[in-house]
């Protein structure tokens, strides 16, 4: 609608007086839906509305005889959604008063006059015409049951009004226009009051008879009445409870003045300086330090205390007070208590803490114990992080233990720079303000597996920390000052080496945990895991008994790595079962014996590992994360159609080469070992690693390939026998490395004899006697040392 027209409708609309009582309304009327709630007679009730949409209804209304429009109730979420299906039946006559268009909308004012009932509607779309028929209200005073009602409605509106002001003044502009003495305009009122849903208040409005209308308005203002009380309880609830804690605040604030007056209390800047002043009494800060620790308190001192770098001042000196500058524990110098602290603890391992004591021997001759670099290497569950506990128990020293496995910002390990906002000092001057002391342990574990990305090198960051030459001045870039770490004794733990960057490795001393042979997990688990389980499930030790073979079966069938911690799991798991026994009624002690694991455990996880056999088929030794492991390979004639070689087993670059290797020295040299050159000229050869889904990789594989070949060449079986060495293209036989870990897993499969190379004695007479006690071993510095000794004498 243009804005000409829209003036017209104006000037139309402002033409008509005001109602009159008893005025004869219009049977036919235009119709405006609303969708918010519907309005009452005796309302006057301003009104919003779409301009696009209404400004035809309402200029047909303004041009219609005394202005008159309906007002009905739409079901639809919006008036504009309204069609003729969605109006209500029952509405308010309204005349308009006035109307203005702002923004696009229409603010129209209207006072509402009587109900109507839509007996037939004109237009099914809008503007909405159709012929209704009206109720007039009654005139009479309130009588009988009905004047009980509406004085129930007054009194109602009395309790309202005090807990909200905007019904009282809704009130006084009723009273301004009707009597309380007018029941139906009182109970209009009154639902207009409310808060109710719009299809409450509609069936308000369709009530024509008072009575039915009179009993509605009262249990909605009866509603209304429980939530205004509702939200003035939590109203007032919530202002108690903020002038209790202004009233306190203000208080305290007075008695800080009058503390401070009196010279009783100093306030929050002092008292901090105070406190750190405190702190510096028991420590001894280098020169530097002392300096610029001085230039901060200084800072901190004129800083207001609101202000962002008050904080970031204050969390500084607060670091730089807790680290202990100068303060060292007392070293336990005794050697017999060190060794019986690793003793406490481990079982076995004699080759580790042999080691170890003549590390602190040193330090005790010396009178105390330098800072080093321990590198402890072995498969998971051997007790890497539980020894350097025992170091430090030895010691008398405090013990701090963080993993950089994963790691990849240089800022964990050196901190961040002041700059940066939340910034920290990095997990060594951390762990030194943990300790409390300036020569603590401090264990780095799985530093194997540390990261790196774009936010820096980890790695590269630990050469300064982990360097004697350079760690004590180590700078971390959050204090900005140097620290002396040269006193810390570092314990690192890895499983593997190769990850292990060369100049970090270099600066560590290597100690070497090859794992356990089943004599000596069956020790660990009767002195140390089983005892642990007991206690930590309630147990008492005679509840419940577990037997020595019993305990090997486990160790055979279901904890055969290289650690402990399987063990460990497989007893706890009994023990948990155990105690639903006895929560049940079994009587104790419970014995387990090796026909019950079944129930308790399970299926064996492991079976016997040389379960392979026939020509062709040869047990080799492997070194892995996990410790030591046999390795049965396989070689087949697949057919004689044409010559070729195939490997399978996810083999890796290094271990194709050594196959290809053994392959052609075989094929080279068939007829010295006894087998026929014609064979390989007609054979397709398939070499397989079993098992096929687990990656292989390394040189070590080399002479049992070969044997293998030559198996199935003389299709003769291989003794029972394990062996392990790199093959040269000449047959020479080189060394390898895991050698213990290689001999702990033939005992433990249950080998007995062994083929290793020649330049690794010096490696098998480091294994302990018990390892290597019924063992036969042959060294071999050439193939043809190992030929003879596949094969069963004839």
């Amino acid at each position: 609608m243009n804005d000409d027209i829209y003036e017209d409708a104006i000037d139309i609309i402002t033409d008509h007086a005001l109602a009159k009582p008893g005025e004869l309304l219009p049977g036919i009327i235009h119709l405006l839906p609303v969708s918010t709630r519907p309005f009452f007679p005796g309302q006057a009730v301003p009104l919003v509305m779409n301009a696009k949409h209404w400004s035809n209804t309402i200029k047909a209304a303004g041009e219609s005889s005394n202005s008159i429009l309906g007002i009905i109730l739409a079901n639809t979420a919006t008036s504009e959604d309204a069609g003729a299906k969605d109006l209500r039946m029952v509405g308010t006559a309204c005349r308009i008063h006035r109307v203005q268009k702002v923004d696009g909308r229409l603010q129209v004012l209207v006072e509402c006059l009587k109900r109507f009932r839509i007996e037939k509607l004109l237009t099914d779309k809008p503007p909405f015409t159709a012929q209704v028929r009206y109720f007039d209200e009654p005139a009479e005073a309130a009588k009988g049951e009905i004047k009980a009602y509406a004085m129930a409605v007054i009194n109602t509106i009395k309790e309202l009004v005090p807990l909200n002001p905007l019904y009282g003044e809704e009130l006084r502009m009723f009273l301004d226009r009707m009597g309380p003495d007018d029941p139906s305009h009182l109970a209009d009122f009154a639902a207009s009051l409310t808060t109710a849903n719009r299809f409450q208040l509609q069936e308000v409005l369709e009530a024509i008879n008072l009575m039915p209308r009179m009993e509605k308005v009262l249990v909605l203002l009866n509603n209304e009445l429980e939530l205004a009380r509702t939200q003035h309880d939590i109203r007032r609830s919530v202002e108690e409870r903020m002038e209790t804690q202004q009233r306190e605040f203000m208080l305290r604030e007075q008695l800080k003045t009058i503390q401070k007056e009196l010279g009783l209390e100093k306030d929050d800047r002092t008292a901090e300086l105070e406190k750190f002043r405190e702190r510096l009494e028991s420590l001894t800060l280098p020169a530097q330090a002392q300096k610029r620790l001085d230039e901060e308190m200084d800072k901190l001192s004129i800083l207001e205390t609101g202000s962002p770098e008050y904080a970031l001042t204050r969390n500084y000196i607060d670091w730089i007070t807790l680290l202990p500058w100068g303060r060292h524990s007392q070293d336990k110098l005794d050697i017999s208590t060190a060794r019986s602290a690793l003793d406490k603890d481990h079982y076995g391992l004699d080759d580790v803490k042999s080691r170890i004591l003549e590390f602190l021997a040193v330090g005790i001759m010396k009178g105390e114990v330098n800072g080093s670099i321990i590198l402890l290497v072995g498969p998971p569950g051997v007790g890497k992080t539980s020894i350097g506990k025992s170091i430090a128990e030895a010691l008398g020293r405090s013990f701090y233990r963080f993993s950089v496995g994963g790691m990849r910002d240089e800022a964990e390990i050196k901190g961040h720079r002041r700059t940066y906002i939340g910034a920290m000092p990095g997990k060594f001057i951390q762990s030194m303000k943990e300790a409390g002391t300036e020569n603590p342990v401090i264990m780095l574990d799985e530093i194997d597996k540390i990261g790196a990305s774009y936010h820096g090198d980890p790695a590269s960051a630990l050469l300064e920390a982990l360097d004697p030459e350079q760690n004590n001045d180590f700078l971390d870039h959050y204090l900005d000052l140097r620290f002396d770490l040269s006193k810390v004794l570092f314990v690192c733990t890895a499983n593997q080496l190769d990850t292990i960057p060369g100049p970090l490795l270099d600066r560590m001393e290597v100690i070497s945990l090859s794992g356990y042979i089943a004599e000596e997990k069956l020790q660990i688990a009767r002195r140390y895991l089983l005892p642990r389980q007991l206690d930590r499930a309630g147990l008492k030790r005679s509840q419940v008994k577990i037997n020595a073979a019993t305990l090997r079966a486990i160790i055979d069938g279901y904890a055969r790595d290289a650690g402990v911690r399987r063990l460990e799991k497989q007893l706890g798991k009994i023990v948990r079962k155990a105690v639903i026994k006895i929560l049940d009624g079994a009587k104790t002690p419970i014995s387990v014996n090796k026909e019950d694991l079944k129930e308790y455990l399970g299926s064996p996880i492991f079976r016997d590992e040389r379960n392979l056999s026939g020509p062709g088929v040869v047990t080799g030794l492997a070194w892995t994360a996990m410790g030591g492991a046999t390795l049965s390979i396989e070689a087949a004639r697949t057919h004689s159609f044409t010559r070729g070689f195939k490997l399978t087993g996810q083999l890796g670059e290094v271990m194709r080469e050594s196959a290809e290797i053994a392959y052609g020295y075989i094929v080279g040299h068939a007829e010295q070992f006894g087998a026929s050159s014609e064979f390989f000229e007609k054979s397709f050869i398939h070499l397989h690693v079993p098992a096929g889904a687990t990656p292989k990789d390394g040189p070590s594989a080399g002479i049992t390939m070969a044997s293998a070949l030559l198996s199935l060449a003389t299709n003769r079986p291989v003794r029972d026998i394990a062996m392990t060495g790199e093959l040269t293209l000449t047959g020479q036989v080189f060394p390898v490395g895991g050698i213990r870990e290689k001999v702990i897993a033939a005992r433990r499969a249950g080998l007995k004899e062994l083929i290793l190379p020649d330049e690794n004695r010096g490696d098998f007479d480091e294994v302990p006697d018990h390892i290597k006690k019924g063992l036969k071993v042959h060294f071999a510095s050439t193939f043809e040392d190992v030929a003879p000794l596949l094969f069963a004498k004839k």
